[in-house]
């Protein structure tokens, strides 16, 4: 999120199934427009014909999708429990990191990270303008540059580049793009992506900033928002947001969050600005959640959130502040005594224009509202995910040793919770999503005593902080370009 607020009930019909095979800060610069789309409208690349093919039957077949305002279990009562096992969701979602920039080296079996050379670094790459190469770099050190990478309706619509994944460099991105954390760097992420299941086809639900994508999970879309801008006061969704749903259905909820020093707080709630007058009440400071997570009193779904300006992960922080606060809030989570009952997701709203190796493949208009996007481009406009981000399922619950390749957006938060307590669907996307179920094995809860994981960078080695005074280093590494082959 921008520093401040201020200017699985089974697979749905037509999933793109083919994308589930793994494939072999500001941005105001508008580089270059997308040149390629498929007659259906749908950008894809190789990975993702099969995707294409799948939407565009389902285009043609509107009655095989199910329909905003429909339930996950028609045969039962709206708000029933269908899942007793689990009773409170929490979703903490930090911020603008790629699957690959923070994942990509992970190395475990089955995971579609980095693919790597002989010398054990990726080969991935990007060309500049000229026709050099940037090669994928390990950053120097845990902070950021400020302002980069990009990932600005137009620049991440530059580097899909039609499904060529090679317009990262070119795009206001820059060379940073290909920057990548590994283990010793994100030691607890690590910990806990080897540990849990993850989602290696985890796409963030629009081609663009936090702020739209934070829209999908409270309500599955947009309203035709693709950049970071003051919220309509008075725009609020058709089909109601999930805090609406839960709310009808008597179902606690909250969202908790981490007040921005010198301003207003920001929770994520006020995306739509409606729900902070509405949910007043649901609105807390960071603190209480982990007062109710030691007192296992936590609500059945709750949104935690990261300081904006400090522990976000958001450039030009330092990632190793957000690893510890995520490893604070994690470590809260799995030592209270709700812990055989709860089910907590880790993710990140977009990718920051970060690179990542997959094509994000098509997906299903949540609506009928356009992109906003003035005398700009509409590309193809909610019809296509977004770039890969992290995702782990954290819970007594969880599938030991799994990797998901399933696609999920943040939709499929909406999708799990409305499968959970029976609640309508509040448009095509969150109707027609994967709900994550593949990923708990509900018969015997394989964590019921939470693994031991690694600590965060900062507890084990302070000195990772002096970047944040000192600089990110030199970006990208001397050695990390080459001229064009």
């Amino acid at each position: 999120m921008v520093r401040e607020l201020r200017s699985e009930a089974g697979e749905p019909a037509g999933a793109a199934s083919g994308a589930d095979n793994p494939p072999p800060g500001d941005g105001r610069t508008r580089r270059r427009i997308l040149q390629t789309a498929l007659a259906t409208g749908l950008v894809v690349g190789t990975s993702g014909w099969q995707a294409a093919e799948a939407m565009a039957a389902a285009a043609a077949s509107p009655r095989k999708l199910r329909r905003p305002g429909s339930l996950p279990h028609p045969h039962l009562k709206a708000g029933t429990d269908t899942i007793p096992q689990i009773k409170h969701i929490v979703v903490l979602m930090m911020e603008n990191h790629s699957y690959d920039n923070h994942l990509g080296m992970l190395g475990r079996a089955g995971a579609d990270g980095f693919k790597l050379g002989s010398d054990g670094k990726p080969t991935a790459q990007n060309p500049y303008a000229n026709g050099d190469i940037q090669h994928a770099f390990r950053m120097p050190t845990t902070c950021q540059l400020s302002g980069h990478p990009s990932q600005t309706w137009t620049d991440s619509h530059t580097q899909l580049a039609g499904g060529k994944l090679n317009g990262f460099v070119k795009s206001g991105s820059g060379p940073v793009a290909m920057g990548y954390w590994e283990k010793a760097d994100l030691p607890f992420y690590y910990s806990l992506a080897s540990a849990f299941p993850i989602a290696d086809r985890y796409f963030c639900s629009v081609l663009g900033q936090t702020f739209p994508n934070r829209r999908y999970l409270l309500a599955a879309t947009s309203m035709g928002m693709i950049n970071d801008g003051v919220p309509d006061p008075l725009q609020y969704p058709k089909g109601g947001t999930i805090f609406d749903h839960l709310h009808h259905a008597g179902v606690s909820f909250a969202d908790f969050y981490s007040p921005l020093d010198g301003f207003l707080p920001t929770p994520t709630a006020g995306l739509y600005p409606e729900l902070l007058v509405k949910y007043a009440g649901e609105m807390h400071e960071i603190g209480r959640f982990f007062d109710e997570a030691k007192a296992g009193t936590l609500p059945g779904f709750c949104l935690v959130e990261p300081n904006y300006g400090s522990t976000s992960e958001e450039d030009p922080q330092n990632i190793a502040d957000g690893e510890q606060f995520a490893a604070k809030v994690i470590d809260a989570v799995m030592t209270g005594p709700g812990w055989k009952n709860t089910l907590l997701i880790w993710t990140y709203d977009e990718h920051g224009g970060y690179y990542d190796h997959v094509v994000p493949p098509a997906a299903i208009a949540p609506d009928d509202i356009p992109p906003s996007v003035g005398s700009g481009d509409a590309y193809t406009g909610f019809k296509q995910y977004g770039f890969r981000v992290p995702c782990a399922i954290v819970s007594p619950w969880a599938r030991r040793g799994y990797v998901s390749h399933k696609v999920f957006d943040h939709t499929s938060i909406c999708a799990l919770v409305e499968a959970k307590w029976n609640l309508p669907a509040m448009t095509y996307r969150d109707a027609n999503a994967n709900n994550m179920l593949d990923m708990l094995d509900l018969s015997s809860p394989a964590f019921l005593h939470p693994p031991k994981l690694a600590r965060p960078l900062l507890d084990t080695d302070p000195s990772a902080a002096a970047c944040s005074s000192s600089g990110p280093g030199t970006i990208p590494p001397p050695g990390s370009v080459s001229p064009p082959k």
